[in-house]
């Protein structure tokens, strides 16, 4: 009798099928979170990608706050005195911000050359374009450059811009739609992202 049932539970299916449909759930689950997981760090490599891509284009290429890269420093009054043509420019108070949402780039510090900048549209999709190339997930709104004093350039300076800014173009409100939660319709937040240089001749449409 005893080897009859020994028998039976052996070839007992029914047992397998419940742990079968109880581990399938948990196996499912663990093997999209990995997918998760590595694709959330992906898309973080993405977005400091396109920042770095981006702050590079801006270096080098026209400002997309119009007008900055010609203006003269010659005879300008930082506050502390007045800037003469060939002298050094000094660590200036700025930082000019444009933003993919609006067409006015805007100045706070006490060393604004001016209040407010036209956005250089060209500039900007220029540079959006080229970011969106590393992730296209990248919206206007998520969009924003800065330019800020560094203490570099030559007032009357005629290979260049008076004044080289620090330029920083910034990633904000990226989310990551998660492959387990998509079906509930969740996302994540990604982090900002930044990246700085410092400009170049921000001159013509290409980079490298």
């Amino acid at each position: 009798m005893m080897l009859n049932f020994s028998s039976r539970l052996l070839h007992n299916e029914d047992g397998l099928a419940a742990e079968f449909a109880l581990v399938v759930p948990l196996l499912l689950i663990f093997v999209l979170g990995t997918i998760d997981v590595g694709l959330y760090a992906y898309r973080i490599n993405q977005a400091e990608k396109a920042t770095q891509i981006g702050a590079r284009w801006a270096a080098v290429t026209d400002s997309v706050a119009d007008g900055l890269e010609g203006q003269s420093l010659v005879n300008y009054n930082t506050g502390s005195g007045i800037v003469q043509q060939g002298d050094r420019v000094p660590l200036l108070d700025f930082k000019i911000t444009c933003t993919g949402t609006s067409t006015t780039c805007t100045c706070t510090g006490s060393n604004c050359l001016s209040n407010s900048y036209s956005r250089d549209d060209t500039a900007y999709n220029d540079m959006r374009n080229r970011m969106r190339d590393i992730l296209p997930a990248i919206t206007d709104a998520n969009m924003q450059v800065e330019y800020s004093g560094s203490g570099l350039g030559f007032a009357g300076d005629p290979n260049g811009p008076d004044v080289a800014p620090l330029i920083t173009v910034r990633l904000i409100n990226l989310a990551y739609p998660s492959v387990v939660l998509s079906p509930l319709g969740v996302s994540t937040s990604l982090p900002d992202f930044a990246y700085s240089m410092t400009a170049e001749d921000m001159s013509g449409s290409v980079s490298n």
